[in-house]
């Protein structure tokens, strides 16, 4: 950077940070944002007014690290309320006009050349472009981690393990079984099985539907994982129709302890051990 550009710069600078707040305050808060969340939005605001600032004065490696920072913290905040991005690239576009109208002025009234005026413009419209970026990147990252989280939950709780005595633990199955869900299931009964050192796991059928050979499989493959672990896995909830289209299927059920019901299940194990109680 030359002496003369360098002088050109720093006014131009020191006049938007010096206005940062009236420049976040003048522009209407969006709708979407909460009156108690209003201060938080004219806070990221005036960042990133600095940084529009800064990126006239300071190197291109220091602009890019401010601007990658306030976009990360932001773009969490947006997620975290449910706010979309479009709301934050707003946001950013409305502040190249205002910014740019600040440094359109300032470059009248130093009656700066072609070159130095393009010389504050570049510099600036890089950073708008790399706050467009680092925004969008970082709210669909944030995002897609959100979702991920939720959907991890949602499976965690479509397959949950209920211990209805210190040693047995009942898994309520409602719904389809398709591939992901059963290896949930497996991972779940031998995991929680091991951590809450049980003896018998009830899967519980009485929820599921329709049952293919597919499902069968999947079932007996926890049942059988379950014994190598020394668990006794039993199935419960065994509809006559479901009977039937596993016969029909030419489904082999030797060697698998079933119950018609849940509370025949539960009633089987206390007859053979008088010590578990519900």
């Amino acid at each position: 950077m030359t002496a003369a550009k360098s002088g050109t710069l720093k006014p131009v600078t020191t006049t938007i940070l010096e206005q940062k707040e009236q420049l976040a305050r003048a522009v209407a808060i969006p709708s979407e944002i909460g009156k108690g969340a209003s201060e938080q939005f004219i806070t990221w605001r005036m960042e990133l007014i600095e940084a529009y600032a800064n990126s006239l004065s300071q190197d291109f490696e220091e602009v890019t690290k401010n601007l990658e920072k306030w976009s990360d913290h932001v773009s969490g905040e947006l997620v975290e309320s449910r706010l979309p991005l479009n709301l934050a690239l707003g946001e950013i576009s409305e502040y190249r006009e205002v910014i740019g109208a600040i440094i359109k002025e300032e470059a009248k009234t130093q009656n700066l050349s072609f070159d130095d005026f393009y010389g504050i413009l570049s510099p600036f419209n890089h950073a708008v472009d790399q706050a467009m970026q680092f925004m969008s990147k970082s709210y669909m990252d944030d995002f897609e981690n959100t979702i991920k989280t939720a959907n991890y939950a949602v499976d965690e709780l479509s397959v949950p393990i209920v211990r209805i005595t210190e040693t047995v633990g009942v898994i309520p199955i409602v719904g389809e079984i398709d591939t992901k869900r059963a290896q949930l299931l497996m991972e779940n009964a031998l995991k929680q099985g091991e951590e809450y050192e049980l003896e018998t796991i009830i899967l519980d059928l009485s929820g599921v539907s329709i049952i293919d050979t597919m499902v069968a499989h999947q079932l007996f493959k926890v049942i059988n994982s379950l014994k190598l672990t020394g668990v006794n896995g039993i199935m419960s909830g065994i509809r006559p129709d479901i009977v039937q289209t596993m016969v029909s299927l030419g489904i082999d059920m030797k060697g698998i302890h079933t119950f018609s019901s849940l509370h025949r299940a539960i009633q089987s194990l206390q007859l053979l051990d008088g010590k578990a109680s519900v």
